[in-house]
C-alpha cells in the first residue's frame, strides 16, 4: 500500500502529479469542513505535504496523530510550528539551495528598479506622458552602499552580485559569518544608517517580527531605499508607509507583505515604491526544483527514515 499523505493547499500541477504516482494523496482543499474531514481520517496520514503560504499549526499536526514527515514547497519554515513537530517527533523537510540564485537576482532587480525608476518609467511613458516633457532623474546603484539584513545563503548570493556594481556591502545577521568578506555591523539600525540600500534577507517568524522597526526606517533616512524579498513580518509595515508619506526615506521595492495577498492601497499612489506579488522564486526553473525537492524529500523518507533536506 502507498504511504497516506495529506496535501494542505495547492501545489504546482506537475508536483501533484508526481506525488499522486507515489502515494496515496488526499488533498484537504477540496473539502468543504476540514476539521470535520480530519476529525474522522486524521489519523490515517503518516505525511504532510505544504508549502511557505500555508505551512502546518499545532492544531493541524494534532489532529493528525501518526504524523510521522513534513515536506514543504519553500524555504520559509515560519508558517511551520517547528516546536509542535519536535514535540511529536516529526520531521521537518524544506527547499533550501534551489531557490537561492532566483531569490537573489530578484533582489538586486528590485534595488535597480527602485533606484532607477524603471517601473515609474515604464508607467510614464503608458500613460503617455513622454511627449509633454522628461522622466525625473533618479538615483545611481553602482557604488552604492548596501546593506544586507541576514547573510545566509540568499544574502550572501545577493552580496555576490552586488559586487558586480562596485557596491560596498555590510551585513547584520543573529551571529557573525566567520570568513566573510564582508564587514559586520552590530544591529540593523546602524545597518540602515550605514547603507544607501537596505536588502531584508533573513528568515521570519516570531524571533524576528518588525526587526526593521521604525528606528531603522528612520536611521536609514531620507536617502535610502528599503528593499524586502525575505517575509513582510520583519518589516513595521505601518512605519514604513508612514516614512514613504512624509518622504523620510527615498523608496521602497517590496515582494513581500505582512497581510498577503493585501497590500496598504495607500502603496499604490506611490510612485516610489516597486510592488510584486511574492514572486522572487517564481521562475520555471526554481519552481521544478523546489517542487522534485518535496518529492525527493518524502520518497527518501519512507524508502529509508530519512530525509534529503531536513530543517535542523
Amino acid at each position: 500500500m502507498k504511504p497516506r499523505v495529506l496535501q494542505h493547499g495547492r501545489l504546482m500541477a506537475s508536483l501533484e502529479r508526481a506525488l499522486a504516482e507515489h502515494f496515496d494523496v488526499h488533498p484537504l482543499w477540496q473539502e468543504a469542513d476540514p476539521k470535520a474531514f480530519l476529525r474522522a481520517h486524521g489519523g490515517e496520514f503518516t505525511g504532510l505535504a505544504t508549502s511557505a503560504r500555508f505551512g502546518a499549526d499545532r492544531a493541524l499536526m494534532e489532529a493528525m496523530p501518526r504524523l510521522a514527515v513534513i515536506a514543504n514547497f519553500g524555504v520559509g519554515i515560519d508558517t511551520i510550528d517547528l516546536e509542535a513537530a519536535r514535540e511529536r517527533g516529526v520531521a521537518v523537510s524544506n527547499t533550501p539551495d534551489v531557490l537561492t540564485d532566483c531569490v537573489a537576482d530578484l533582489a538586486l532587480g528590485l534595488v535597480i528598479d527602485v533606484a532607477r525608476r524603471l517601473s515609474a518609467a515604464d508607467r510614464f511613458v503608458r500613460r503617455g506622458d513622454w511627449p509633454k516633457g522628461q522622466f525625473p532623474l533618479a538615483t545611481r546603484v553602482w557604488g552604492k552602499k548596501l546593506g544586507i539584513v541576514g547573510l545566509g545563503r540568499i544574502g550572501a548570493a545577493i552580496a555576490r552580485r552586488a559586487g558586480g556594481f562596485d557596491m560596498p556591502v555590510r551585513y547584520h545577521s543573529r551571529r557573525l559569518v566567520e570568513n566573510s568578506p564582508y564587514e559586520y555591523e552590530a544591529s540593523v539600525t546602524a545597518l540602515a544608517s550605514w547603507a544607501d540600500f537596505l536588502v531584508v534577507a533573513c528568515a521570519g517568524g516570531a524571533a524576528t517580527r518588525h526587526l526593521v522597526s521604525r528606528e531603522v526606517i528612520e536611521a536609514l533616512g531620507a536617502g535610502g531605499y528599503l528593499v524586502n524579498i525575505s517575509r513582510g513580518s520583519v518589516v513595521d509595515e505601518a512605519a514604513l508607509v508612514e516614512a514613504l508619506q512624509a518622504g523620510r526615506i527615498a523608496g521602497a521595492a517590496l515582494d513581500v507583505f505582512e497581510d498577503e495577498p493585501n497590500v496598504p492601497p495607500v502603496l499604490f499612489a506611490l510612485d516610489n515604491v516597486v510592488l510584486l506579488p511574492h514572486i522572487a522564486s517564481a521562475t520555471h526553473e526554481t519552481r521544478q526544483a523546489m517542487a522534485d525537492c518535496v518529492l525527493a524529500n518524502l520518497r527518501s523518507w519512507f524508502d529509508s527514515g530519512r530525509l534529503v533536506t531536513p530543517v535542523p
